[in-house]
């Protein structure tokens, strides 16, 4: 049995950052009941991207969706409105990824649910939270990351301010927010009967991932910029250097890992060496330490350089993304699952990056548009609307 059997959630949600975390819920077990709205062909991501999986269903759905149910219900029309009370009625909590004003006048906030429910949890995902002058406004992952300093930290330092290489990672970073907030909010409403309410919102999630460039800016007026080839701001040498046939990522984090990166490379010389004979030093000379070690790492290729110092200090190949899905590392530790769809047999997906007593989290791919109407809607006596 999974952790999270019998707890139901209801989630009025699209695209990603809500069915993120909601994903990781119904993975551990919970009974995550997507509610989509049939006026407008349900959550919009099953129509997104290049790969279709039918005629309502995409791959950039299934991405956020696996483990769902789902109902569809005309949200614009009172008849909906009030059946998506009733569901909720049976929920341990609810949860919206609506503009900010948007989730009191709907009714999915404590204050209008505690009524019915007392111990209803209610998390809300927004682009700028729902109690200030920005609660009205639209926003997606790609604006938070502008304004949060992150894209100014992304990239070469002759280049322009770039946005995180992976897709959507503040929608997902918020999602799992609002999921470890909903978590810890039913636990206190399974102890004490009074459920509350829950918000995070993208801008806020964006601004926290700044973590230590953003207090040693507010301690020391520290303001760390980009450097050369991803390197750290302030350790060296920790950063991609080019081998023979591509890169390598090596991280020199101690002084301990040093020492073993210039053995392994058989350059003892260097730990003599005043420019990089320290910490402080190699920062300080950091341009030179680079070039010395592009010499070095270049004669050879990079599975070279793995042999020799794998498991010995941090250190990765630098990979394409099929390179990366195809490492069999990967394949060894089955993060890659063969779920099925109805419309492709063969159709894969990452797995949950949780495991429980040892083993991977079963997947299955989200059910179709209101293919759960009639289980769903049918409990509450009510119509269902498609």
């Amino acid at each position: 049995m999974k952790p999270l059997h019998g707890m139901r959630i209801v989630s009025v949600e699209q695209f990603g950052a809500a069915p993120y975390g909601s994903m990781f819920l119904a993975d551990l077990g919970a009974e995550v009941i997507k509610v989509e709205n049939s006026a407008i062909g349900g959550d919009p991501a099953r129509y997104t991207g290049p790969h279709r999986l039918g005629e309502a269903d995409s791959q950039y759905f299934q991405t956020w969706n696996a483990n769902k149910r789902s109902v569809t219900l005309d949200l614009r029309s009172n008849e909906g409105k009030e059946t998506l009370t009733h569901l909720i009625h049976t929920a341990d909590a609810v949860v919206n990824n609506l503009r900010g004003d948007l989730s009191a006048k709907m009714g999915l906030d404590y204050a209008t649910l505690s009524k019915a429910n007392p111990a209803i949890v209610c998390l809300h995902i927004s682009a700028y939270g729902r109690d200030n002058e920005r609660k009205s406004w639209p926003g997606y992952d790609y604006l938070m990351q502008a304004e949060s300093g992150l894209m100014d930290l992304t990239g070469e330092p002759d280049g322009p301010p770039s946005r995180l290489g992976a897709p959507s990672m503040i929608d997902q970073m918020t999602g799992l927010t609002g999921a470890v907030g909903l978590l810890a909010a039913i636990i206190q409403a399974r102890a004490s009967g009074k459920g509350c309410d829950v918000d995070t919102c993208l801008f806020d999630v964006a601004l926290h991932q700044l973590g230590y460039a953003a207090i040693w800016n507010l301690n020391e007026n520290h303001a760390v910029t980009r450097q050369p080839r991803s390197a750290h701001f302030s350790i060296a040498p920790v950063q991609t250097f080019p081998t023979s046939d591509g890169w390598i990522f090596v991280m020199c984090m101690t002084e301990k890992f040093w020492a073993a990166m210039i053995g392994a490379i058989e350059r003892p010389s260097l730990a003599d060496d005043p420019r990089f004979s320290t910490a402080g030093a190699r920062i300080a000379h950091r341009s030179e330490l680079s070039g010395t070690l592009d010499e070095v790492f270049r004669t050879q290729s990079t599975r070279h350089w793995l042999a020799k110092l794998q498991g010995l200090l941090p250190v990765a190949p630098v990979l394409t993304i099929d390179q990366a899905l195809n490492n069999p590392f990967v394949v060894a530790n089955r993060m890659i699952n063969a779920v099925g769809h109805p419309e492709r047999a063969d159709f894969r997906m990452l797995s949950n990056p949780l495991k429980i007593n040892g083993a991977r989290l079963p997947q299955r791919v989200c059910a179709s548009l209101g293919e759960d109407n009639a289980d769903v809607l049918g409990e509450l006596n009510q119509p269902s609307q498609v």
